[in-house]
């Protein structure tokens, strides 16, 4: 593992290596509940992730974890199944580490609506918090589909195992996306879970919140003085939004034709990250200043039409690419399904900042390239003086924040190519973070993890900015479901673009994808 590479200074801050500034704590002790530890999210993410920190030792060495699951296990082997999964995703880590890591666990075994199991968890949390010193802390992690989150949170509060207000000993509980499938259920959620829990104990978490690149968003904003006084419909053209993905549904099929791509992508990361690039600078850089921004910049997105939306599904692509098969015949995915795999849509934005600047946002599955993007298209610049070259062969500038799979930053300038006295083109001045910082970056739910074990809720949800969320994107869906009245559902190739539909919303406005 990586070794860390920062310093405690005395004033609080962390110096780095290369001269940098951070503020970084410690959690402190605590136990971890993963409900659902036998799914792939806690195989793939959540046990690796931890694994990681605790390589890193920036978890407290009084910490354990208990996995909740249906599975017939007991704790040996638990501890087992959790070695293969850390070893598949760290496969140089020495047998020490990861035979240290996983002496620290338990296991339940029960349904979730199951009392005896919970009471069984009661008795595990007692010892093991005795045992490791955890002073009584918990994190509930809900690795489940969303619909169990409040049947568990009920359990959990009918066993004494969370309470409102729990601050000391405190018991905090992550809940997965997508939080509800609409307004009525996203307010009947929080309204539910307000009954065992307050708002400072529950973290719904979106993991794209957790990337690198989506956090340096704030810091690329707000701290360069480059950037913020041009960054508006003055010297903006428009701004896309892009999550593309070149796998298909694969094995979460069940899951996902009951949501769809709205659900699961638009409503929670393409917003999210909308809002990161055109939200007004929080007075501090805390949670609730933070969320106050970006809820308030969901709220000024004007009601979706229709016309500005293309949905699409895709279909048979090129036979000679492995995997390349249409949604149709994806397991699970029942005969007939209406489910859309891909949305574009224009958002407009009706505050002073982006009055006339559109936000183009796309996401879609089994597509060409996997990448995902924020690009500010600045607009042309109008007094060339730069004759007999046209003003309109000078391309506005371009900007470019990669969020996956490399996280960087592009610039696209005009510069005097060599040659004759006056010859302009566009070049890229390029950022790549695992150029610049060397190393593996934290994954998603590390940080996440991490910010969650500190009472940290900044790259979290709150229940208004979900809220509000679901208004925006409630009466779109009801005017594209059951029927897709006045939106037809494209098909296009696995391993193409996407529907020819989205480049046809873009270039109508004189546009083209970034």
């Amino acid at each position: 593992m990586e070794q860390n590479r920062y310093k405690f200074n005395v004033d609080g801050g962390i110096k780095d290596s290369d001269g940098g500034f951070c503020v970084q704590e410690k959690p402190g002790p605590c136990g971890i509940v993963i409900f659902g530890v036998s799914g792939d999210l806690s195989h793939r993410k959540l046990l690796p992730a931890l694994f990681s920190i605790f390589c890193r030792r920036e978890l407290e060495p009084n910490f354990f974890i208990a996995g909740f699951g249906r599975t017939k296990m007991d704790d040996t082997m638990f501890a087992s199944d959790v070695y293969t999964a850390v070893k598949n995703a760290f496969k140089k880590s020495p047998d020490r580490d990861i035979k240290e890591f996983t002496s620290r666990l338990c296991y339940v075994q029960g349904g979730y609506d199951d009392p005896a199991a919970y009471e069984e968890l009661k008795k595990k949390l007692a010892a093991f918090g005795q045992k490791y010193g955890t002073a009584g802390n918990v994190i509930y992690y809900l690795a489940t589909p969303p619909f169990l989150a409040l049947k568990i949170t009920q359990h959990l509060g009918m066993c004494c195992l969370v309470g409102k207000n729990d601050s000391k000993p405190w018991r905090r509980v992550i809940v997965e996306k997508p939080f509800g499938t609409d307004l009525k259920s996203a307010r009947q959620l929080n309204s539910e879970l307000m009954q065992y829990l307050s708002e400072e104990q529950v973290y719904r978490i979106d993991h794209y919140l957790g990337k690198e690149m989506v956090q340096n968003v704030l810091i690329l904003r707000f701290a360069n003085l480059i950037f913020e006084p041009i960054w508006s419909n003055k010297y903006v053209d428009h701004i896309q939004i892009s999550a593309m993905e070149k796998l298909g549904v694969g094995h979460r099929a069940g899951y996902f034709d009951s949501a769809g791509i709205i659900r699961d992508v638009m409503q929670n990361h393409l917003l999210q990250l909308a809002a990161m690039a055109g939200m007004e600078a929080p007075k501090l850089f805390s949670p609730d200043h933070v969320r106050e921004e970006t809820e308030k910049f969901i709220r000024a997105i004007d009601p979706i039409d229709v016309e500005d939306v293309v949905i699409g599904q895709y279909a048979q692509g090129n036979p000679g690419l492995k995997g390349m098969k249409p949604y149709m015949e994806e397991e699970n995915v029942p005969a007939g399904s209406k489910t859309e795999t891909y949305i574009a849509a224009k958002l407009t934005i009706n505050n002073n900042r982006w009055q006339g600047v559109p936000f183009y946002v796309r996401a879609g599955k089994m597509l060409g390239k996997r990448r995902s993007q924020i690009t500010v298209k600045f607009k042309k610049t109008t007094d060339c003086m730069f004759c007999p070259i046209p003003e309109t062969s000078l391309s506005g500038n371009t900007l470019i924040i990669n969020i996956q799979p490399e996280q960087g930053v592009s610039l696209t300038v005009q510069a005097k190519q060599p040659g004759p006295k006056l010859c302009i083109s566009p070049v890229e001045l390029n950022f790549n973070y695992r150029d610049i910082f060397g190393g593996e970056l934290k994954d998603d739910y590390e940080r996440l993890i991490l910010d969650c074990m500190l009472g940290d809720q900044t790259l979290f949800w709150k229940r208004t900015e979900v809220e509000a969320a679901w208004e925006l994107i409630t009466p779109m869906l009801e005017k594209l479901t059951p029927a897709y009245r006045g939106v037809k559902l494209e098909l296009y190739p696995a391993g193409t673009n996407g529907p020819e539909g989205a480049e046809r919303l873009i270039r109508r406005d004189g546009r083209e994808w970034i």
